[in-house]
């Protein structure tokens, strides 16, 4: 009730309880953690309750028996799961086996579970054990089962049992087999072997499935019959094209009954295999109806004229007429002529196919020629009439070539009746000179009324050769075609020509001029032009290279035109002329037409006409013809005469003087002829305000602006007032300008006007007048005209012109002009413009008068934009003592800014620095401070500068500053202030060198300020560079805690230096970051004994322990060595340092050395030296201990051994036939514990026993071990505690 039983207690009370079937008490004390759960509890509890055993095996880490139990109860995945959290490797096929036997489904389910990989290991069993430990019992199903679980990944490396999974079940389950190959898992089992297992148990398809050679391929195929239709035609698919086609040979030959599925698979690959391959497959079988089908199917899609030949030819070899008809019809891919040829030969007793393809290919003629050879002459008349009625033209045509007698002909034509087309039909018959045959028909169909040019040319040649009154058939007639029928009469009758080609009026013109030019037809050739109104046709017949055109020239002049009555006849025959390029025959014309009396005597166009004519080819005549000739349009005529080429100036004046056109004629003197005299004569005569204007316009241009403004006066038009005005100020002539100006504000109410006139005022001195008419009512650009007047330095006329606009701000400036510097500040105040402020105060400074400049810049050292420019007009004339007083004074405006201070200071800096210091700390949140900063450097004031930095809350430029400049600027206190707010960590290193170098003594305070901030090992690499390591030492010991290597190796290197032993092992111990080989190396060489352990301390830390044990030999520092030696945990190098001891006759260090390294040393080996070297009482402790340790662990295993046959036997006497698997004694890792053979029995690594009660316990004293006080050479005495009775001081092997 008070606490937790031991082993052996829990045993004995659980025994009687389990006895009773008292659960609940064995439940209460499992919960409560009241037993001490071991193997043995669990056997004893397991026959009260699986459950509860299972529990206590799982806490006492008896995993062998925790297995079992899952077993028991069926706990399979949790054993995978347990297994793998332990680390423990069970017998996997054992328990298979067992478990099969009497749980197959559960061994199914576990075996599962025991090959599921995790990621990162392999599975707990080996599945071939798997695989063998079922099919040892014949468990086809479940190994099957297991095998699709453990096979679902499909890799490569699990192809063997891919194949031995597929093999067993064709062998003995071939449908299961069957269904595993249908879900397509695997992929890399050997396919060759499966498809021969597949072929001897019957499973011819997927025995195809799995064969590459062409020869097993077409031996399955033999079986061909055994498969569906729908695997062979999507196994085909698979096939290579040649092989493919190689069976398909097979079927067919082993099998005609496989035609069926021969046709679908090459409908299905034609296109792999070859269409062309798969008809001659069938053709040498001599299936026509294989080709037939094949081809019908694919007939669609192909568009090769080898396909549907074939299919026509098979078609009509199985008698499929109607396919043959068809495909003839509506196919456009075959050869015709192959196709005609075959069906000529092949003579069927139904020509239709026939008449498709010639009727579509055009072999007309071809066909006639069969169907009249072979008297198959309804079918000739049923072509003709139902099929192609166009193309019966052709089918006359190879008639008549073949001597068919007329009255079949004319028979046939007229059956055919309106459906046969004219043209090719009468060109068809007249070709063969037969056209009288087609009189009646063609009659016939004008009867009917039919309007066909080509019928009515046909029935014209007829009339014509036939001389059946052609002429009037020709004239009357609105049908037949001018062109042709012109044509055929051209040879036979050149009037009957002349008259079709007049009828056409237009179309044939061409032919009629030359009809009538070769037969000397000029007459009428001459009328049918001049009626005919056409350039077109005049210019054909007017063209200088045709031979006869003087001929038509001649009638056209001598009778053509003196015939016409219209006048638009005459003006197409001149224009023809004209266009014609012949104008001295158009002006004989045209002085016949117009000079003498006739129709058109008066007729305006033949007037203009015969002057433009005049104009162009002879220009003598033309002024004789504008003298004689009134009703010509004269304007249109003269701009002609004045343009190029023909510059007839003066017959242009002529005409607009006769016209009244004064202004065009003045115009004309002015630009063309050039004469300013005449115009000016001629305008003086006209009296016209146009020509006066135009007069003055010239008179302008030509730079006579006097007389160009006396004619703009006379003329009243002020129109080009802008141009006078450049011109006259050009010439400076401001008083005949002043005129023309008066007289323009009359008419032009511009502003220009009114502002040019007060200028001219202006430049004539006239400024009692200029001011008279800027005080009265006017739109002058005053403003303008004071701003042209003040840069010409008129400042008079400007001061004036301002004054009466009231612009201060100019007016200021002219007073400062004139020198009226208290006038310009008064100006200048009712401005108040900071641009007038500054003119004036740059006036009154350059002529020193300091008392308006001060009152001047008052106004200007408020606005900061003109500071700067008002400090430096000061400054160049060296007016300093006069600037500083002004801003002082500015200061207690209350318009004062932050400018105003800082420039001040600026100039304390350069001129009185003894006043800056002060300044600046009773005005500092007034100043710009970095534009403070560039002056107080500038002048080198560095102590200011240093001020500001500060204060502006630039540390780092306050640091660089006072580094830079230290002899004036740097102070201690400050300066560690500043390098607490950098923030530029650079900063801290060149402050940590500057210190180096200037302040040494003070390096550690610079250190302890900024060591949170700075680098350790980059300070300590920096301050050994420099060669002053030991001078941070204070600043080192304090960094130490944060265990860095260049700090900890810099402190060691200082202890080493100074010889500080104790310091250097405590670094040592409390700080491992450290070059620790180096070190050792160092100081193993050094002169001081401590300095030596240190090294041995360190090569054992870095488990370089035979370095250190020698070392420790070397100095005699035998327990260091032997510690070292148990701390290695090396048996070779305890058991050396054991011999050392031998070889030197230290019998008390071998004691020491076997009690220090108890657990390392073998007990054979101990005795074995103790015995050799005489040494057994020395080794009496050590081998008292060990029979102690053994004598005891031997009784525990005897009564451990003892129960477990008392519970076997208990176990035979219970009603199950359960028998506990027997757990062999656990072996050391060699089997047996060496120098006591098979009783040595000790528990392995990792499952050391606790120590029971009466245990030698570590750290006590036994008898026969050195005793307190006892010292051996060379080694110190170490600290022991009393002994106590009947115990050792050996700790206990484990």
């Amino acid at each position: 009730e008070y606490g937790k039983l031991n082993a052996l207690e829990s045993v004995e009370l659980t025994r009687p309880v389990v006895q009773q079937q008292r659960r609940e008490l064995v439940e209460k004390w499992l919960r409560e953690d009241k037993l001490e759960c071991t193997e043995e509890l669990g056997d004893v509890v397991k026959s009260l309750d699986t459950r509860f055993a299972l529990s206590i095996y799982l806490r006492a880490n008896s995993h062998q028996k925790v297995i079992t139990c899952f077993v028991e109860t069926g706990q399979h995945e949790q054993i995978v799961a347990y297994v793998k959290k332990v680390g423990y490797q069970a017998d996997y096929t054992s328990l298979l086996q067992n478990m099969l036997m009497s749980n197959p489904d559960g061994a199914t389910n576990f075996a599962k579970s025991l090959l599921q990989v995790q990621p990162g290991s392999p599975p707990l069993i080996d599945v071939n054990q798997v695989v063998k430990v079922f099919m040892e019992q014949n468990r086809l199903q479940e190994t099957t089962s297991i095998l699709l679980e453990a096979l679902k990944e499909n890799r490569p490396d699990q192809a063997a049992l891919q194949t031995q999974l597929l093999a067993m079940n064709l062998q003995q389950a071939p449908k299961v087999a069957e269904a595993i190959l249908q879900m397509n898992l695997f992929t890399h089992y050997d396919k060759k072997m499966i498809g021969q297992l597949c072929e001897k148990a019957g499973l011819m398809q997927w025995a195809l499935e799995h064969y590459q050679d062409s020869a097993d391929l077409k031996r399955v195929m033999l079986h061909a019959h055994s498969m569906t239709p729908e695997f062979l035609i999507q196994y085909f698919s698979r096939m290579p094209p040649e092989t493919a086609l190689e069976c398909l040979y097979d079927l067919l030959r082993h099998n005609r009954q496989n035609l069926n599925v021969a046709v679908q698979v090459a409908i299905k690959y034609h296109e792999q295999i070859g269409a062309e391959k798969i008809i001659a497959m069938f053709e040498s079988f001599g299936s026509n109806d294989g080709v037939f089908y094949f081809l019908g199917a694919i007939l669609s899609a192909s568009q090769d004229p080898n396909v549907h030949f074939k299919y026509i030819q098979a078609a009509s070899r199985c008698g499929n007429m109607q396919e043959v008809e068809r495909v003839c019809r509506e196919s456009t891919f075959y050869e015709p002529a192959v196709v005609k040829d075959f069906l000529k030969e092949a003579k069927l007793p139904d020509p239709r196919p026939l008449i498709y393809v010639c009727d579509l290919h055009g072999f007309v003629e071809e066909l006639t020629e069969y169907l009249y050879k072979n008297s198959l002459m309804k079918y000739i008349e049923v072509y003709v009439v139902k099929v192609n009625p166009t193309k019966c033209p052709q089918v006359i045509g190879t008639l008549i070539d073949l001597d068919c007698s007329e009255d079949f002909i004319k028979t046939l034509l007229q059956n055919v009746r309106a459906a046969c087309p004219v043209e090719p039909l009468v060109a068809e018959v007249e070709k063969r000179n037969r056209l009288r045959v087609l009189l009646p028909w063609l009659e016939a169909r004008v009867a009917e009324g039919n309007q066909d040019p080509y019928l009515h040319n046909g029935i014209a040649k007829i009339y014509i050769d036939t001389n059946r009154d052609p002429e009037t058939f020709l004239k009357s007639n609105a049908f037949y075609d001018s062109a042709t029928v012109g044509k055929y009469c051209e040879d036979r009758d050149p009037h009957l020509a002349y008259t079709a080609y007049k009828r056409a009026w237009g179309s044939c013109d061409k032919e009629l001029v030359d009809v009538t030019n070769r037969n000397g037809l000029f007459r009428l050739q001459a009328r049918y032009l001049v009626e005919r109104q056409n350039p077109e046709l005049w210019g054909l017949v007017l063209d200088p290279e045709n031979q006869y055109r003087r001929n038509v020239i001649d009638q056209v002049v001598s009778t053509a035109l003196p015939d016409a009555k219209d006048a638009d006849e005459v003006s197409a025959a001149v224009r023809a002329f004209i266009g014609a390029d012949l104008p001295n025959e158009l002006i004989e014309l045209l002085e016949k037409i117009v000079l003498h009396s006739s129709n058109f005597s008066k007729n305006r166009n033949l007037q203009n006409l015969l002057i433009l004519t005049a104009i162009k080819a002879d220009k003598t005549r033309v002024m004789d013809y504008i003298n004689r000739l009134d009703c010509y349009d004269g304007p249109e005529i003269a701009k002609i005469a004045l343009g190029e080429p023909y510059r007839l100036y003066e017959e242009a004046f002529l005409i607009y003087k006769k016209c009244d056109l004064n202004s065009d004629a003045v115009e004309t003197l002015l630009t063309n002829i050039e004469s300013i005299e005449r115009a000016h004569e001629f305008a003086a005569r006209c009296n016209e305000g146009p020509v006066w204007y135009k007069l003055g316009k010239a008179q302008l241009e030509n730079g006579a602006v006097p007389e160009a403004i006396e004619s703009y006066l006379k003329a009243e038009d002020a129109t080009d007032y802008q141009e006078v005005i450049l011109a006259a100020e050009r010439e400076e002539n401001y008083e005949e300008l002043i005129r023309y100006l008066l007289m323009a504000r009359a008419t032009a109410k511009d502003q220009l006007v009114d502002t040019e006139l007060v200028y001219s005022y202006a430049k004539t001195d006239r400024l009692s007048d200029m001011e008279e008419f800027v005080s009265g009512t006017n739109t002058a650009n005053v403003q303008s005209v004071g701003d042209r007047l003040y840069e010409e330095r008129s400042y008079k006329a400007a001061k004036i012109l301002y004054q009466s606009i009231q612009n201060n701000g100019r007016l200021a400036s002219c007073h400062v002009q004139l020198g009226e510097y208290t006038a310009a500040v008064d100006a200048a105040r009712k401005a108040n413009n900071p641009k007038t402020w500054k003119e004036v105060n740059m006036a009154c400074v350059h002529a020193q008068e300091f008392r308006c400049a001060e009152i001047a810049g008052m106004y200007i050292i408020v606005h900061p934009d003109h500071l700067e420019e008002l400090i430096a007009q000061y400054e160049s004339g060296g007016h300093f003592e006069e600037l500083i007083s002004l801003l002082d004074s500015g200061l207690t405006s209350e318009r004062s800014h932050i400018g105003m201070y800082t420039e001040l200071a600026i100039l304390y800096a350069k001129y009185k620095p003894e006043k800056l210091m002060d300044f600046i700390k009773l005005n500092t949140a007034k100043l710009n401070i970095p534009k403070l900063i560039h002056a107080a450097e500038r002048h080198y004031l560095w102590e200011h500068a240093i001020f500001l930095y500060t204060h502006y809350d630039e540390f780092d430029a306050a640091a660089n500053a006072m580094m830079a400049h230290s002899p004036t600027a740097f102070a201690h206190d400050q300066f560690q202030m500043i390098m607490q707010k950098v923030s530029n960590t650079e900063l801290y290193y060149r402050a940590l060198q500057f210190y180096m170098d200037e302040q040494p003594l003070q390096l550690n305070s610079l250190l302890n300020t900024v060591a949170q901030k700075v680098d350790h090992a980059r300070v300590v690499q920096q301050v050994r560079k420099n060669g002053h390591l030991a001078l941070i030492l204070p600043y080192l010991k304090s960094v130490q805690q944060h265990n860095i290597n260049a700090v900890n190796d810099a402190i060691n290197e200082l202890y080493v230096e100074a010889e500080q032993y104790e310091e250097l092992r405590q670094s040592i111990e409390d700080f491992d970051n450290i070059d620790q080989i180096g070190l050792a190396q160092k100081l193993e060489k050094h002169e001081l004994v401590e300095m030596r352990r240190i090294s041995a301390l360190v090569y054992k830390k870095n488990k370089r322990y035979k370095q250190s044990i020698d070392l420790s030999k070397l100095d005699k520092m035998y327990r260091d060595a032997m510690e070292t030696a148990r701390d290695s945990g090396n048996q070779d190098l305890a058991e050396s340092l054991l011999r050392y001891f031998v070889e030197a006759n230290m019998k008390e260090c071998f004691a020491a050395c076997l009690f220090t390294c108890y657990d390392l040393i073998n007990p054979d080996t101990g005795l074995e030296l103790a015995w050799r070297t005489n040494m057994l009482d020395f080794a009496m402790p050590f081998l008292i201990q060990v029979l102690r340790e053994y004598t005891g662990r031997i009784d525990a295993l005897d009564k451990k051994t003892q129960k477990k046959e008392e519970a076997e036997e208990k176990n035979k006497s219970a009603p199950n036939d359960y028998v506990e698997d027997y757990i062999p004694p656990i072996m050391s890792p060699g089997g047996m514990t060496g120098g006591f053979g098979t009783l040595a029995i000790t528990a392995g690594p990792g499952l050391q026993q606790p120590a029971q009660q009466g245990f030698p316990q570590p750290g006590m004293m036994q008898p026969g071990m050195p005793q307190p006080g006892m010292q051996m050479p060379g080694m110190q005495q170490p600290a022991m505690s009393q002994p106590q009775p009947g115990m050792m001081m050996m700790p206990p092997r484990f």
